[in-house]
This record gives structure tokens, C-alpha cells and sequence, in this order.
């Protein structure tokens, strides 16, 4: 049998990346909503939780932008939010106050543990379906994807 032509392997390329793309928003979707009815929170909040969470310390609001790969007035907006519900904390940089580093607090720590925990659990709920050699396919084809090296990786 003879390998498919390039015009054939684009398109199936093409249709792989649109049904990622599908299956990913669905996933995302649910995991909102889910965060909405379920803990009254929303999933920038989670992320930008999460983020700090496992920063181990405080980071400079250019830093979490950075890393949520959101702008300065996303990120901002939802620390806000953090501070005024008493989950994240600002403090100016002591050699340059033009610099502000965020932290959670430790009820945001805790109130991240648990959202992270029913996270977890709703994730797996939703991928139920695959097993472990499904996973370890699904992440060797991932990881063979690398954006800007032309799936060479």
C-alpha cells in the first residue's frame, strides 16, 4: 500500500487539528460552567490561582501575564477581584515601587486546594473514556506536536 499524497495528509491534518480543536473547547466549556455552578468562580480565576499556586512565592504582575499568556489588564482585573475576596495579596517591590508582586493569601491557598481537587475530579470524570495506553499515545503525539518547528519536535 502506498503511503497518501501530501494534498491527502494536509487534509487529514486539517481535519485532526479541527477535531482538537472541538474536542478542547468542549472540555473547556463544560470546565467553566462547571466552575460557575458548581464553586461560583470562573476559570480565568481558577487559572490565575493556579498560577500563583505553583509559583511557590510572589510574582510580579508582568510575570503571571507572562505565564496566563493574557495582558496586564486581564490579569489585573481578575487580582482585583483575588484581593478584594481576600484570596490574593499585592505588595510593592522594596527596590522598585513601580513593581507590584501578587501572592495568594493562605485562605487563597486553601480555597485553590479544593477548586484544584474538584478540578481534577470533573477532568477526570470527563476523559473517563481513556485509558492509560490512550494517554500514553495521546501524549506522545502531543508532544511530537511543536508549534513553530513544523511538527519536527
Amino acid at each position: 500500500m502506498s503511503e497518501p499524497s501530501e494534498e491527502l495528509l494536509s487534509k487529514r491534518r486539517l481535519r485532526a487539528w479541527l477535531r482538537m480543536l472541538g474536542v478542547a473547547r468542549r472540555v473547556e466549556n463544560h470546565l467553566r460552567e462547571f466552575l460557575r455552578v458548581e464553586h461560583a468562580t470562573t476559570l480565568p480565576r481558577f487559572d490565575v490561582m493556579a498560577a500563583l499556586h505553583a509559583s511557590g512565592g510572589p510574582m510580579t504582575m508582568s510575570e503571571l501575564s507572562r505565564r496566563l499568556l493574557v495582558s496586564n489588564g486581564n490579569a489585573t482585573a481578575v487580582v482585583d477581584r483575588l484581593e478584594r475576596d481576600g484570596l490574593a495579596r499585592r505588595t510593592p517591590a522594596p527596590d522598585d515601587r513601580r513593581t507590584v508582586h501578587v501572592a495568594l493569601t493562605e485562605l487563597g491557598h486553601r480555597r485553590f486546594e479544593e477548586l484544584a481537587a474538584d478540578h481534577e475530579r470533573e477532568v477526570n470524570r470527563l476523559l473517563a473514556a481513556l485509558g492509560a495506553e490512550d494517554l500514553d499515545a495521546l501524549r506522545g503525539v502531543m508532544h511530537r506536536l511543536r508549534p513553530g518547528q513544523g511538527g519536527q519536535g
